[in-house]
C-alpha cells in the first residue's frame, strides 16, 4: 500500500495530524493526498468553500499538520458553485508553481465539469462515490479510463453494508474463500486499470483483510453475478 487519501475536513485536520505521528518520516514511495475546499458548520453539517484564499489556508494547514514540505495530490473538495472554477484551480496552480503541491484532482464530478477543469490546470485524479451498488458515476470512470486520470472511489464498499455477512455478495465471497468486502474492493480493482480504491480502516486486522483483495481474481461469470446482485 503506497498511497493514503485524507482531507482537511476529517476530524477536522486529526486525521491528517495521525497520519504524521505514525508514519513520519514517510518512505520515500509513499504518496498522500488530502483535500481543501469544505468547512464543517456544525454536527453533520459541511459547506463549500471555494474562495481562493480559503483554499490556500487548508494548503497551508494541511502541509503543517502531516508535516509535509509538499502534497502530492492536493484535491478540491468539491466545487463552489459561486466561485468561479478558475479561481478555485488556480489557486491550487499557484500552489503547485511554489513547490507546495504536486499534483491536483477534483472530486464528485460530472464529465462535463471535469473537462471544464482540464482547460483549467492539469488533472491527474478523480475521486467519486462509486462502488458495486452504487455506480452512478460509471460515465465518469469510462472516461477516466480512456482519458488516463485516476479515479479514485470514494466508500467504495458502501460504508461497510458490503462487508457485512448478509451482503449482496456474501455468498459468492464464501464461494471464493474470501471476505465480502475483499469480493467488493476485488470487483472495483478489476473494474479499470484507473481505479484507485480508498477503503476506511480502522484496525490492522480490518487493513490486512482489504489488502487481501489485491490477490483475488473473479472470473467474468462472478463479476457478472455481482453487479446483477447488486
Amino acid at each position: 500500500m503506497d498511497f493514503i487519501d485524507t482531507a482537511y475536513l476529517y476530524g477536522p485536520f486529526v486525521s491528517e495530524q495521525i497520519i504524521a505521528e505514525a508514519l513520519h518520516p514517510y518512505p520515500e514511495e509513499l504518496v498522500i493526498a488530502t483535500k481543501a475546499g469544505f468547512t464543517r458548520t456544525g454536527p453533520g453539517e459541511w459547506t463549500v468553500v471555494g474562495r481562493p484564499a480559503y483554499l490556500k489556508q487548508q494548503v497551508e494547514l494541511s502541509l503543517r499538520h502531516l508535516n509535509l514540505e509538499r502534497i502530492d495530490l492536493i484535491q478540491l473538495h468539491r466545487i463552489d458553485s459561486e466561485v468561479p472554477l478558475a479561481d478555485q484551480l488556480g489557486a491550487f496552480s499557484e500552489l503547485q508553481e511554489a513547490g507546495k503541491v504536486g499534483h491536483i484532482g477534483i472530486s464528485e464530478v460530472s464529465i462535463t465539469e471535469i473537462k471544464a477543469a482540464r482547460e483549467i490546470v492539469d488533472i491527474v485524479s478523480v475521486q467519486n462515490l462509486y462502488n458495486l451498488t452504487n455506480r452512478q458515476s460509471q460515465d465518469v470512470l469510462d472516461y477516466c479510463t480512456a482519458e488516463g486520470i485516476a479515479f479514485i472511489p470514494w466508500f467504495p464498499i458502501a460504508t461497510g453494508d458490503l462487508a457485512t455477512p448478509d451482503s449482496p455478495v456474501a455468498d459468492i465471497a464464501g464461494e471464493l474463500n474470501a471476505s465480502p468486502s475483499q469480493i467488493a474492493l476485488a470487483w472495483l480493482l478489476q473494474a479499470s486499470p484507473v481505479v484507485l480504491p480508498i477503503p476506511g480502516t480502522k484496525s490492522v486486522e480490518h487493513l490486512t483483510e482489504n489488502m487481501g483483495a489485491v490477490q483475488l481474481r473473479l472470473s467474468p461469470e462472478d463479476r457478472a453475478r455481482l453487479e446483477a446482485l447488486a
